[in-house]
């Protein structure tokens, strides 16, 4: 048997990092843009695992606006259809977010 375990809402929880896919924009919850700690950004994808990788860079890549990328040219060239939230992983050592769209 799988557990799960009654947290009462006065509890507080850590706060996930959320990653919003629209049809042309990446949004990023505060959680995920406090863990990158800036506002330069590298994209990449992982066509084996379907993973995008949002990585902190301090030159060149691109710009978080307030809360979104503009991601049109990305999904167009890596063919990404997907929409809605997901959750993301941060590697502290990267200073990457992960988020696994299948």
């Amino acid at each position: 048997m799988a557990f799960e375990v009654y947290r009462p809402r006065g509890e507080k929880q850590e706060k996930a990092p959320i990653v919003s896919l629209s049809k042309t924009s990446i949004v990023l919850n505060n959680v995920a843009r406090e863990k990158l700690g800036t506002n330069r950004i590298e994209l990449a994808f992982d066509k084996d695992t379907d993973t995008i990788r949002i990585k902190a860079v301090e030159d060149g890549g691109m710009e978080i606006r307030k809360t979104k990328v503009f991601g049109k040219g990305f999904f167009n060239q890596f063919n990404i259809t997907k929409k809605g939230k997901f959750e993301a992983s941060f590697d502290p050592v990267e200073r990457a977010l992960y988020v696994k769209i299948s």
